[in-house]
């Protein structure tokens, strides 16, 4: 796997982390998830920010965002108990199909 692809996996999985300790922060009033979710966002960016260095700003951040999208509603649904309807899972599926597109079809991703 390419080094670039690696950076940008750890990022979309720090963001997810902190995304979900934002939730748990309730408004920041709870100090644990509130320090988790700032360093989670601290390393997600760094390895983003890691990750632009080979790829395209606009490629990195498409699959950056739709991935983590994603995730988040799959954690949303499976811990926090949050509903998806039909209309959000095609919604989600699209976005994954425009993650593939992008890495499989587009000449902009260094392969």
């Amino acid at each position: 796997m390419n080094k670039a692809y690696l950076f940008l996996a750890v990022a979309i999985c720090a963001e997810v982390v902190a995304t979900s300790f934002l939730k748990a922060s309730i408004n920041f009033t709870k100090l644990v998830p509130s320090i988790a979710t700032f360093a989670g966002y601290g390393i997600s960016f760094y390895f983003l920010s890691l990750a632009l260095v080979v790829l395209p700003t606009g490629i990195a951040y498409a699959i950056w965002s739709g991935v983590g999208i994603v995730l988040i509603s799959v954690i949303g649904w499976v811990i926090f108990g949050q509903s998806l309807d039909a209309p959000a899972l095609v919604g989600m599926g699209l976005i994954l199909v425009g993650v593939v597109v992008i890495n499989v079809f587009s000449k902009s991703v260094a392969h």
